[in-house]
């Protein structure tokens, strides 16, 4: 095993790494944005840059408040401790037994707080803390002890994003990433839903050990999303028309091992059609020049042959060489490049597929027409296997699926609105939230039959 994969086996995928990449969820949802831990990245929280160097080594979930330190402002992070979840505890309990309150007697005049912006300031250049300055104007509050309990929480947590920030470290898997792509760019991902990417991977029936071939089309969602899923087995198989692949941008949020990365694969549809098995031009796995001769054939080559920006790892071995005396060695260096998802699908698992057939098939392509990718690819699914096909409008899967039923090329035919909605739920107010999604797009689901016209698989 080379260094980098032993690396890759060993990590601890619950705790961060420099390099990996990271969600960062600050003041609960307000703003969240993907970042990549290394020693110079920065986040800028309101007029401020704060260094990520404190999250390197820490476990997903863990909580960051902003501080100003010694040496400007930082990022500590919070530890929980029994005291505190007594106190939240003892919170709810008061909030339960304060239901008679109200406050029809409070009068929102800009009044009640007695702490200027100038005393503020001074609080900073004092060196108060951000719960400093929340407690010092929740004592300055000439309202807050007539309020409710949760019309104070509300007031505190309103404060505490203002003047005392907090950072959640999320870890990227495919709800949180469908999640946080949702709600600042729609349109990259096609307005895919996150209970609407469950339901594809349900229906596509994305198990362990499956060949999966999908036509992902919005960024490299659905890819990374079914390779998760595998784990390590099986293939997902990233098919296109033409010389140009689609982006796989988001695949690479998700820190998979080299383990997983090998199991994703590109293929274009010409290459997939094509009856001979092979060609002149490998098999599109890991390949450089000037290789070293070695007994294990392992791939061990000169440092001149690494591009310099791929990520690689290094050991030295020591060589006797049989012209020099036995106390003199040569030094030769072993280099391994890290496995980048994307590759050319092996030669053997071409034959496999040409010859059996994918397990499923899952097609998210918003802006090509559903049934020209459908009619074409759908041959290379194997007989009674499952496909799902996700589109935005309903009208371009009606289209398909009329087609296919004339066709008769598939049967169990169904289209699908998935229908969301988000609660919240706290004591004596749990309604359902006031802003959510109106439409998580269609999905096109059904199963592969035997057609004469068509090669056995």
């Amino acid at each position: 095993m080379s260094t980098i994969e032993h690396e890759n086996s060993s990590q601890n995928r619950r705790i961060t790494w420099e390099g990996c990449s990271v969600l960062l969820d600050i003041n609960d949802g307000d703003r969240l944005l993907f970042s990549r831990l290394t020693a110079g990245s920065i986040v800028k929280i309101g007029n401020k840059n704060y260094p990520l160097q404190p999250l390197i080594g820490c476990p997903f979930g863990s909580l960051f408040q902003v501080e100003n330190g010694i040496n400007g402002p930082c990022l500590s992070r919070v530890i929980p401790t029994p005291e505190a979840n007594n106190n939240t505890e003892d919170k709810r309990e008061g909030a339960v037994k304060d239901e008679s309150r109200d406050n029809r007697a409070l009068i929102d005049n800009n009044t009640a707080q007695t702490l200027t912006g100038e005393d503020i300031e001074g609080l900073r250049r004092q060196g108060a803390s951000g719960n400093e300055i929340v407690e010092a104007l929740i004592a300055n509050s000439a309202t807050f002890e007539n309020k409710t309990a949760f019309s104070q929480e509300k007031y505190r947590l309103k404060k505490q994003k203002k003047y005392a920030p907090k950072v959640l470290l999320r870890r990227p898997f495919a709800r949180s990433v469908c999640d946080t792509y949702f709600k600042k760019y729609p349109a990259r991902i096609g307005f895919l839903r996150v209970d609407t990417l469950s339901l594809l991977l349900s229906f596509a029936n994305v198990t362990a050990q499956s060949d999966v071939l999908v036509v992902d089309m919005i960024g490299g969602l659905i890819t990374g999303a079914v390779a998760e899923r595998l784990g390590g087995t099986g293939y997902v198989c990233n098919t296109y028309r033409g010389d140009s692949p689609h982006s796989l941008e988001i695949v690479r949020m998700f820190n998979f091992g080299d383990e997983i990365n090998r199991r994703i694969v590109r293929l274009p549809l010409t290459e997939l059609s094509a009856s001979h098995v092979g060609d002149s031009k490998g098999n599109g796995h890991l390949q450089v020049a000037d290789s070293i001769e070695n007994p294990s054939n392992q791939s061990d080559v000169t440092l001149s042959s690494i591009q310099s920006d791929q990520p690689v790892s290094m050991e030295a071995t020591t060589v006797a060489s049989e012209d020099e005396k036995p106390d003199t060695v040569t030094v030769v260096a072993k280099v391994h490049k890290a496995v980048q998802p994307g590759e050319k699908a092996p030669e053997d698992a071409i034959k496999s597929w040409k010859e059996n057939g994918f397990s499923s098939l899952i097609i998210a392509a918003p802006d090509a027409d559903a049934w020209n990718i459908v009619k074409e690819v759908l041959p290379f699914l194997s007989f009674s296997a499952p496909f799902v096909i996700y589109h935005q409008y309903l009208q371009p899967l009606a289209t398909c699926m009329h087609n296919l039923q004339v066709e008769k090329m598939a049967i169990g035919l169904q289209i699908t609105e998935p229908w969301l909605r988000e609660y919240q739920v706290l004591p004596s107010r749990t309604h359902p939230h006031m802003q959510m999604s109106a439409s998580g797009g269609y999905v096109l689901s059904g199963t592969k039959i035997y057609n004469e016209d068509q090669p056995n698989k």
